[in-house]
């Protein structure tokens, strides 16, 4: 994890992607919940392609009734600030970890080489590929108009 200091220095010099993410974990039982989402931040923490400098994590709220088969759960949510240095790191952030939500924070306008989008365009295509094999989804049509 790194400063804020450092993060701002890295925005504005290094033209960093600053953004904010939420991550969400219901259990039936608490302490799970507590150390699901703290395992999960710990390891987002050691991830090279982002840099973490602000967490938050709120108390476990009982949730009564989350689904038709569960009576009661646990709810605990993080958010988190962290810098990306560049789209196609932020978007194997996203892929990796799930966030519940996502904002980008700054900058307003992102200017990027086309080598940056078709590594974009590639993590996306190998992802649907990934989904199709496991028989969970993925385009194995073609839409014809």
């Amino acid at each position: 994890m790194i400063n804020k200091a450092e993060a701002d220095e890295k925005v504005q010099n290094e033209k960093y992607i600053r953004v904010w993410a939420a991550f969400e974990v219901l259990a039936i039982n608490e302490d799970k919940a507590k150390e699901s989402l703290t395992n999960l931040i710990n390891k987002i923490d050691q991830d090279k392609k982002i840099q973490v400098y602000e967490k938050e994590f709120s108390e476990p709220v009982k949730v009564e009734n989350p689904t038709k088969t569960i009576k009661q759960a646990y709810s605990i949510t993080c958010d988190l600030k962290l810098i990306a240095k560049n789209v196609d790191n932020l978007l194997q952030f996203v892929i990796s970890y799930g966030p519940s939500a996502i904002e980008i924070i700054e900058p307003n306008e992102i200017k990027m080489q086309i080598g940056e989008v078709q590594n974009i365009l590639n993590t996306v295509s190998g992802m649907m590929h990934k989904f199709a094999a496991a028989g969970i989804g993925g385009l194995v049509f073609i839409n014809k108009e």
